[in-house]
Formats: C-alpha cells, sequence, structure tokens
C-alpha cells in the first residue's frame, strides 16, 4: 500500500487484526532499550525521553498536569530527571542541584519532591496506554521498582540516605519508598535504633 501511494490515501485493509488475549495482566505500553549508558542518570534521561510522548498525550486530553511540585515546568522534566539521576549517581544528599530550576525546598526534603515529579510523569504516561486495562497502585510500584531505571535511582538514593544517618535524610528516605519495596527488605521509615543513634549523635 505504501509503494503505491504518490499523495494521501485512505485503502481498506483487508485482513483482520489479531484478537486480543484476554489478559487483563497491566503491562507498561513502552519498552525501555538498553543504553550505552549504565548511569542511572544516563538510564533514566533515555526513559524519560521514550515515555515523553504519551505524557504528552495525557497532558493534552486532560488540559493539565500535576507535574511540577519541584519548581520546575511542565517543559523541565529533564533537568528534573537529571537532577535525579546525580544525586543516585554521586550520592549527594545535601547540596541543591544545580540548573536553572527555581528548587521550592531544600535538600534533603526535596528529594521526595524530585521523586514524585518524575512518577508523575511517568503515571501520566502510563495512563495514555490504548485499552482500558488501567494499572492500580499496586501494580504501578511494581512497575517501578522492578523494571525503570526511576526505581533504581530512589532505591540507590534510599542507601545514600542511610548513609547520611541524620533525622531529615532518614525521614525523607521514609518518604520515597512504599512499604514492602525498599531493596533488601524491612521498612523505608527510620528504625527505632536509626532514631536513638541520630539522637545521641
Amino acid at each position: 500500500m505504501l509503494q503505491n501511494a504518490v499523495e494521501p490515501t485512505i485503502e481498506d485493509y483487508p485482513i483482520e487484526a489479531p484478537v486480543e488475549s484476554g489478559s487483563r495482566e497491566w503491562s507498561c505500553p513502552v519498552s525501555f532499550a538498553v543504553t550505552e549508558d549504565e548511569s542511572i542518570s544516563g538510564r533514566l534521561l533515555a526513559e524519560i525521553n521514550l515515555m515523553a510522548p504519551w505524557s504528552a498525550e495525557t497532558r493534552a486530553a486532560r488540559g493539565r498536569t500535576l507535574f511540577g511540585v519541584t519548581g520546575a515546568g511542565p517543559n523541565q522534566v529533564e533537568q528534573v530527571a537529571k537532577a535525579l539521576g546525580e544525586i543516585a549517581d554521586d550520592g549527594n544528599v545535601n547540596d541543591l542541584p544545580a540548573g536553572d530550576i527555581s528548587w521550592q525546598f531544600e535538600m534533603p526534603l526535596l528529594i521526595r519532591h524530585l521523586v514524585d515529579d518524575l512518577r508523575t510523569f511517568y503515571h501520566e504516561a502510563v495512563a495514555a496506554q490504548p485499552g482500558d486495562n488501567t494499572p492500580n497502585h499496586k501494580a504501578l510500584n511494581d512497575w517501578i521498582f522492578s523494571s525503570t531505571a526511576l526505581g533504581d535511582g530512589i532505591q540507590a538514593i534510599a542507601r545514600h540516605l542511610t548513609l547520611a544517618g541524620d533525622g531529615a535524610s532518614l525521614m525523607t528516605r521514609g518518604l520515597l519508598v512504599p512499604e514492602g519495596y525498599l531493596a533488601g527488605g524491612g521498612s523505608a521509615f527510620p528504625t527505632p535504633a536509626e532514631i536513638e543513634k541520630n539522637t545521641k549523635a
């Protein structure tokens, strides 16, 4: 058909599309290719670029976005991803990320909102998937923490916050990782031992 078209053309295609299997198990509409850059920053930026058209479709349909709690504008998703990725890669949970965004929070609390903004972006991308098989909260968490650079970045930052060991860092860690998803098990919220150690310090 494409070889025969010399101008915009509409033709009937005589082969019916295959019937869907009927499985209701949700899966992400985007497949993340392996990137040459194995850093979390590189992988995260690659994911953002792949999902950008899906997220833009949801934003256009809704006429709004919930992205931007950090102070970033709707067109600054890559800068937010770069900021989070660099924190995950280098472990600096004290200094504000570089860039031209007027961050609305100080560190380390800003990290929680960087994660919130990126999760919003991912959720908006997922909302544009074809069909009506909408994932629930658990399915979204399973996907993020088992299949994405964002999930890997959150886990890496949780480890950096644990090493920092101060009260603000430990409480921020507790706000990043949903219950049951912390690498190695346990709760992301500070344990009594961690709180006692921080109190004595």
